[in-house]
């Protein structure tokens, strides 16, 4: 079809540059380093809902996980949220200093009250480029498991329904997933056997 140029027509977006994927964006230890994303499911009684999720790079943990009728700034707020009360114990000023956070550039990620909970919790936000998922590859790849291992396999009847099937999915999927990168290790083993970046940089 594209040969002979019979696709219909659509925006090609512009190049960042020749090589605009080298590099990685795989940090060296956990807590460096998280993606966030949403995806959407249809529960029977509810209508499309949100989910939102948050997953460290490293150890490919999921952080924190939400579901939610609407898909506003706040609702996409609360995975993060959830992994800093996990991982550094708490929520408060710069208690996540050093942390970067990859997201797309949607209007619930860019908008004041997003940035500037980030901000106020020290995180670094770290936009991936326009079309170009590969940058936030992470979080793309945790909503594919979820989507072909849960979403797509279970109907739910309410938001509630889903949101106690997400936060199961995650607790499994922390202690039981293996990661080839790290030599078939589940996230949960990955963080257990080192020490928080964060923690140790303090």
């Amino acid at each position: 079809m594209r040969t002979h140029q019979l696709l219909g027509p659509s925006r090609q977006g512009h190049p960042h540059g020749p090589k605009a994927h080298d590099g990685t964006i795989i940090p060296a230890q956990v807590d460096t380093m998280w993606g966030t994303d949403m995806t959407s499911t249809f529960p029977r009684q509810e209508g499309q809902v949100a989910i939102f999720i948050a997953v460290d790079h490293d150890s490919a943990e999921c952080m924190g996980i939400h579901a939610a009728k609407q898909g506003t700034r706040f609702a996409a707020l609360e995975p993060s949220r959830q992994g800093v009360r996990t991982a550094f114990g708490a929520f408060g000023q710069d208690i996540a200093h050093g942390l970067l956070l990859r997201h797309a550039q949607g209007s619930q990620y860019m908008s004041h009250v997003f940035q500037e909970e980030l901000t106020f919790l020290g995180i670094t936000s770290s936009p991936a480029f326009v079309r170009e998922p590969e940058g936030n590859g992470c979080a793309e790849r945790f909503i594919r498991t979820l989507q072909e291992h849960l979403l797509w396999l279970t109907t739910f009847d309410t938001v509630e329904d889903l949101r106690l099937a997400l936060h199961a999915f995650q607790r499994q999927y922390n202690a039981t997933w293996l990661i080839g990168r790290h030599g078939y290790k589940a996230p949960a083993q990955v963080r257990h056997e080192q020490p928080c970046a964060l923690a140790t940089a303090a």
